[in-house]
């Protein structure tokens, strides 16, 4: 995926918690991760390349494409992140191999419940808060309903026939006053029920009494002076504050469901899917469905789910829809939900389809945008130069050579008014003798143009030539040389008033320095100059460095090459180890160079003296 793919996405991106999954071609995750805003997060894999670990641009340089699902909290994001990875395991996501399941706090269906950790879920009646991604935190909550209610925390069987036969003795809990011993009858159980009742609302969210407790705690330690017990009473505020009770995304209470919502437009609907398993969600997808004829949400949900469960392998017995809607499968149990989880889950599954849709709307305006401001550009230019074919493949070409030295030519390639760098072409003058531009030039355009024609390649619609009438009359006898003069048009730029000439005609046609479409000849320009001047200063600087080694008797081109490709530069090899200098060149090359280099440092001293 390249940076201006993302560059099509980012503007749909919400600022929103939720996980994303790069992948591949074949529709394979590669990467899951959360955020607490997706636009950030993903945003921060296309910045400058040096602030980018190595692994995070394999990854980018790897992904055909990213899907993201939003969340409601970052804590429902981490949960659902984890949730993938168990189920997928993406390949540079970092494998969880510890088979650890989410943390609760259980209130156990039972006469006298007990609160307590756990990380099984059983289905029993009980009830399960969470879950919590934090142990510690889950601790805290426990530590603190402890605290405020003192509840058993044994496993006896308290029935009411086996408290009155005497059979339990209250423990050291008791006489340590975190327990009043229902095990003996110590404790009514009405009034024992009511402190449950208390514990489930504290665990519903329902906070301000436990805040309160902890601040006059806090306060009461202080005020004793005791700054370490009101440090930790403080720190469980912060934690307690920071704690979420319930989560949409992992629950409890709800086991298998599918969850659907659709919205629709004239011409499509698209329908949103939720998979959960097990409580979690594990999956999901957005079905675009195109209308035939004026068919109602109903019906469009009722041949969507068959569809998209068959496609996910879901055997949940129950959907959860935002109408009735009419099953295939009679056997599905149907729910609309109005309040709790199911309801949450529905709402999720709403915000992600109304994303889908916003994103896809923005893509393609995007895209509109883009070929419109292309298109306007390219037929400017086609106007300008009163050519018969908008120009979406052009070609400039330019000579690079300094005081008769290594000449070199380049050609770039521009497509749709944009640089094609990867059929940019360098070209070392063959042919020519000396500083020859405009045979240079002729030679360069045929070398070029006839190869394309031998080997069927499309013809650019557009050559600029970067000079003025003679390289321009030069690239011209190649083009009838070869025969293709009348298939292409062929302008020359001169650098200083930016005169356009055609063939033939000598009077230069001056384009509005404003114009959108001269901006475009000049970047071409521009950039073939820069391409050409590259590949001239690499030979200058290799045949320099080769030259001074090839000075020495025999060290020929291949051996001086060799050395430099091995040691980068004659410096470097002045250092090299005699040893090392055998085994590269061989004993007698490198006696011959080591020799050469005394000599030269003899002279490079006496002239110092």
């Amino acid at each position: 995926m390249t940076t201006e793919d993302f560059k099509k996405l980012a503007p749909t991106l919400p600022r929103r918690p939720g996980i994303y999954k790069y992948m591949d071609g074949d529709d394979v995750i590669l990467y899951v991760g959360k955020a607490k805003n997706l636009k950030n997060r993903l945003s921060s894999y296309f910045g400058e390349k040096k602030h980018i670990p190595y692994k995070a641009r394999t990854l980018v340089k790897n992904a055909s494409y990213i899907e993201y699902t939003i969340v409601e909290t970052e804590h429902d994001a981490l949960l659902l992140e984890s949730t993938l990875i168990k189920k997928f395991q993406p390949r540079y996501n970092v494998q969880l191999k510890d088979g650890k399941s989410f943390s609760y706090i259980c209130v156990k269906k039972e006469r006298f419940p007990r609160v307590f950790f756990t990380r099984r879920v059983i289905r029993d009646g009980s009830t399960y808060f969470g879950p919590y991604t934090s142990k510690f935190r889950a601790k805290i909550v426990l530590d603190i309903v402890k605290k405020l209610f003192k509840l058993r925390t044994c496993n006896f069987h308290l029935s009411e026939k086996n408290i009155e036969a005497g059979k339990f003795k209250v423990c050291l809990e008791y006489h340590i006053k975190n327990c009043k011993g229902p095990c003996e009858g110590l404790e009514d159980e009405a009034e024992y029920l009511e402190k449950i009742t208390q514990v489930k609302n504290i665990l519903n969210g329902n906070l301000k009494q436990v805040k309160d407790y902890i601040r006059s705690q806090m306060a009461l330690y202080a005020g004793q002076l005791q700054f370490e017990l009101a440090q930790d009473f403080k720190d469980k505020l912060e934690a307690f504050e920071d704690y979420q009770a319930k989560s949409t995304v992992v629950s409890a209470s709800i086991k298998d469901v599918d969850v659907f919502s659709i919205t629709s437009d004239e011409n499509n609907a698209y329908v949103n899917y939720l998979k959960v398993v097990n409580g979690a969600l594990i999956n999901t997808d957005t079905l675009e469905v195109e209308k035939k004829m004026d068919e109602s949400d109903e019906h469009i949900l009722s041949i969507s789910i068959p569809h998209l469960r068959e496609k996910f392998n879901s055997i949940a017995p129950e959907v959860v829809l935002p109408m009735k809607t009419v099953m295939v499968d009679k056997t599905l149990t149907v729910t609309v939900p109005q309040r709790g989880d199911k309801r949450k889950l529905l709402e999720l599954s709403e915000k992600n389809v109304m994303y889908y849709l916003h994103q896809k709307y923005q893509q393609e305006l995007t895209r509109k945008k883009k070929q419109t401001s292309t298109e306007r550009i390219l037929n400017t230019m086609k106007q300008d130069l009163q050519m018969s074919e908008i120009p979406f493949h052009l070609e400039c070409f330019d000579n690079s050579n300094i005081q008769g030295t290594n000449p070199t030519a380049s050609c770039v390639v521009f497509k749709n008014g944009k640089p094609s760098k990867k059929d940019y072409r360098h070209f070392k003058i063959k042919t020519v003798e000396g500083p020859d531009d405009f045979a240079s030039m002729e030679e360069v355009v045929y070398r070029r143009y006839n190869r394309l024609v031998q080997e069927g390649e499309p013809l650019p619609q557009l050559i600029i030539i970067d000079g003025g009438k003679g390289q321009l009359s030069s690239a011209v006898k190649s083009l009838k040389k070869i025969g293709i003069l009348d298939k292409v048009t062929i302008i020359g730029i001169a650098k200083k008033l930016e005169e356009i000439y055609f063939p033939g005609d000598s009077i230069p046609l001056y384009i509005n320095k404003k114009s959108e479409s001269l901006k475009v000849i000049q970047h071409a320009r521009n950039e073939s100059h820069r391409f050409a001047l590259k590949l001239h200063r690499n030979l200058r600087s290799k045949n320099a460095l080769g030259t001074s080694l090839t000075a020495v008797p025999g060290i020929g081109e291949k051996t001086a090459e060799k050395l430099l490709k091995l040691y980068g530069s004659i410096e470097r090899i002045k250092k090299l180890d005699k040893m090392i200098l055998e085994e590269t060149i061989g004993k007698k090359n490198a006696k011959s160079l080591l020799k050469y280099f005394k000599g030269q440092a003899k002279v490079e001293n006496a002239e110092e003296e």
